[in-house]
């Protein structure tokens, strides 16, 4: 059953987390009026609430995700192109299938986007200022840096980021999009977009600032 848990409300931000499939997530998010999170906000206030906080324990989608394009390198891009058809991508999951954006979204998400890795890749802590992808994603070397910190604070020395298959990638008929799960400490913080299951209830993290 959808529901929401608001967990954080201070220094004048509002978070919380609701538990449904994708696009019922999201309206429930608006309902609080909230938007779906940043990664870049969701580090932080992992930061400030601490190792111990449920935002920090546990995982969930956030706003940006990956445009994978045959034969050609993946990009991670601010804003997905999913959430211009959150229930189109939802259902498409639902049936098993990727989600394919107009090539028009697609080329409007990739004007704010990076290179994002075509295999499983483990990133050390202690140089997430040296990682151009970490930087976009956290918003800054030093804001990537403070929270490679606080990883290793946990003892979490290398930070997993997980892919989808470039054999699969290749094979498939037109560009898609992936969403971008933020995984908890329990989890060691780990990215994934080798997932495609909106359809499932999950967690989808929104902020009220």
């Amino acid at each position: 059953m959808a529901y929401y848990t608001e967990d954080i409300r201070s220094r004048g931000i509002q978070s919380g987390v609701a538990h449904a499939p994708f696009d019922e997530a999201l309206e429930i998010l608006r309902s609080q009026g909230e938007s779906i999170i940043s990664i870049a906000q969701n580090a932080q206030l992992r930061i400030q609430e601490g190792t111990e906080a449920y935002i920090s324990q546990n995982g969930n989608y956030v706003r940006e995700g990956v445009i994978y394009i045959p034969k050609a390198k993946p990009k991670l891009v601010r804003f997905s192109p999913i959430l211009s058809f959150v229930k189109d991508a939802t259902y498409a999951h639902g049936q098993g299938e990727e989600f394919c954006p107009s090539q028009d979204l697609i080329d409007i998400a990739l004007g704010d986007s990076v290179e994002f890795p075509q295999k499983d890749i483990l990133i050390p802590t202690n140089r997430f200022n040296s990682e151009g992808l970490l930087a976009f994603l956290f918003g800054g070397v030093d804001k990537a840096q403070a929270y490679g910190n606080f990883l290793d604070s946990t003892g979490i020395k290398e930070m997993f980021v997980c892919v989808v298959d470039n054999n699969y990638v290749n094979k498939q008929d037109k560009p898609f999009a992936r969403p971008l799960w933020f995984g908890g400490l329990i989890d060691g913080s780990y990215l994934d977009v080798s997932i495609h299951y909106l359809h499932n209830d999950e967690r989808v993290r929104g902020v009220r600032e």
